[in-house]
């Protein structure tokens, strides 16, 4: 009886995951990822930039504070 309730559940797996491909519910996920993929690259963009500015303006006075 176990077995049979556990490929019942096996078999309902199968038509649940076929469903949502068919329902192209994996398309939507793929533009979400890719849309976060772009706002985390942007972001980081973002951070590259404020840290090398950063970094412009603490190595300048650094190096004159090293010079005196």
């Amino acid at each position: 009886m176990l077995t049979i309730t556990f490929l019942i559940a096996v078999i309902a797996l199968v038509i649940a995951v076929l469903a949502y491909q068919k329902a192209e519910g994996s398309k939507d996920l793929k533009e979400q990822l890719a849309a976060l993929r772009e706002k985390t690259a942007d972001t980081l963009g973002k951070m590259e930039k404020a840290l090398r500015k950063e970094n412009k303006e603490g190595g300048d006075s650094a190096q004159n504070e090293s010079s005196e």
